[in-house]
């Protein structure tokens, strides 16, 4: 007996082979009847849908591309778990890239996944502008953590939550400040040195800008050496990965947190609830990160022409153990 495809299935049902194809792939498209009928006589000979004849029939790889700027910052193995997750609930598997901090590297792989995904998520690019819409021309394309006015986008906003955690070090009796700045390309980096001095002019209290920094562990180290040159007893960490780097830092040189120093990172990876002293951060919602960047750029895949959507969800203020008093009781 003979393999069964949906030419078969289209025989038996007296409908057309693009009828049997859209049961599978967009069941939506076809009557409850039409769908029953196909997919009893599926059943009865035993047929199951084959994804790269579906890629045939449809035009679609049924695949996501994924670019991460760096896949050993603990920031993104939640959000990939996310995005994976969303994307199999839609039928869809996950290429994952890592850009390795490179803007190049971005740009080159985008180049590279057009043809073989259906539509791309950049997370935390490094790109330009510039660079991010010539190389997203024509391709579904939803970026994380930077906005675009004419590239869909979902972002984590912690304007808020950063200003809780300026408001819980005041209460606590800190007044100098140092802001420990991330990366220079980084849009989010920016956006939460803009929300820091925001949150310090209206508190009228003194801030201390140092850096950039990368946003690794070592430049995490490299920040808190330049954090005990300076006389403020509170910092600001651009992320977590950062954060835990200035407390090795200070254990190092046996200045005690939150004793001497009061240290806040942010994102709230795993990472932050396991160092000692657990970190003061902000959350960022990976799985509704993760969730609605799958969402979206699945609309645009489905309808290419739709305008660009925007969506921020806001980061929440965690406070731990790495801040407390000043001066310690």
């Amino acid at each position: 007996m003979s393999k069964p495809t949906i030419y078969s299935i289209a025989r038996r049902c007296g409908v057309s082979a693009a009828t049997v194809s859209r049961v599978f792939n967009r069941p939506e498209l076809v009557s409850p009847a039409v769908r029953d009928q196909v997919t009893a006589v599926a059943r009865e000979l035993g047929y199951l849908p084959n994804p790269a004849a579906r890629g045939l029939v449809t035009g679609r790889a049924e695949t996501i591309g994924l670019i991460v700027s760096d896949i050993t910052n603990p920031f993104f193995p939640l959000l990939v778990r996310s995005i994976q997750r969303t994307a199999e609930r839609m039928s869809s598997s996950v290429m994952l890239v890592d850009a390795e901090e490179s803007a190049a590297a971005e740009v080159r792989h985008v180049a590279r996944l057009r043809g073989r995904v259906d539509g791309v998520i950049v997370a935390s690019p490094r790109s330009s502008s510039a660079a991010l819409r010539e190389a997203a021309k024509g391709l579904p394309c939803v970026l994380l953590n930077r906005p675009l006015r004419d590239l869909s986008s979902v972002i984590c906003d912690n304007t808020s939550a950063l200003f809780d955690a300026g408001e819980h070090l005041h209460k606590h009796g800190h007044r100098r400040f140092a802001l420990l700045a991330g990366p220079s390309a980084s849009w989010a980096a920016a956006r939460r040195s803009h929300a820091v001095r925001r949150w310090a002019r209206g508190r009228g209290v003194e801030l201390t800008e140092l850096g950039p920094f990368r946003a690794t562990f070592k430049g995490g180290r490299q920040a808190g050496a330049a954090l005990l040159e300076t006389d403020a007893t509170a910092a600001f960490a651009f992320d977590d990965l950062t954060a835990c780097g200035v407390l090795a830092e200070l254990a190092g040189r046996g200045v005690s947190v939150p004793g001497e120093r009061s240290v806040v990172g942010c994102d709230d990876v795993l990472l932050a609830r396991t160092v000692t002293p657990s970190l003061t951060t902000v959350t960022a919602p990976m799985d509704g990160l993760g969730a609605t960047a799958v969402q979206v750029l699945t609309r645009r895949i489905e309808a290419p022409g739709g305008a660009p959507e925007h969506h921020r969800l806001p980061g929440v203020f965690v406070a731990r153990d790495s801040t407390g008093p000043w001066p310690a009781s």
